[in-house]
């Protein structure tokens, strides 16, 4: 298993330690239409705000490579539950939702050194506000 399919899988089984020991301390994230964060404690923040606004899970993920391993790109299919309202996000009911995500990497010693995610926020907004 590669390095973003063993970074997916301990996401998907909220296995946050393995989750977090596979990326870089110098992390880069960039986050789906906010601002570029840098930094593992600030990732583990991220993550921290998101597991408490958020319940979800990955399928379909499908993950490529470049030929040299430096970057990787993975695109996927979210199943979640909104739990908590998320800053100038709609009220959250449990609202449940599903969509097309997607990533690219960066990838140095061994860990993942920048993550770059995508999504479509405003079939999101769409989801969680009918």
């Amino acid at each position: 298993m590669g390095l973003i399919e063993q970074y997916y899988a301990a996401f998907n089984a909220q296995d946050w330690d393995v989750f977090f020991a596979l990326v870089h301390g110098d992390v880069v994230h960039d986050l789906n239409q906010r601002p570029r964060e840098s930094g593992l404690d600030s990732f583990r923040g991220f993550m921290g705000r998101m597991n408490r606004s958020y319940r979800e899970q990955l399928r379909d993920i499908v993950v490529m490579y470049s030929a040299d391993g430096s970057r990787a790109a993975a695109e996927y299919i979210v199943d979640g539950t909104y739990l908590a309202a998320d800053e100038g996000l709609p009220a959250a009911t449990g609202q449940t939702y599903s969509l097309a995500g997607g990533a690219f990497f960066e990838i140095s010693e061994d860990k993942i050194h920048r993550i770059t995610n995508y999504y479509n926020l405003t079939d999101w907004i769409h989801q969680v506000s009918s």
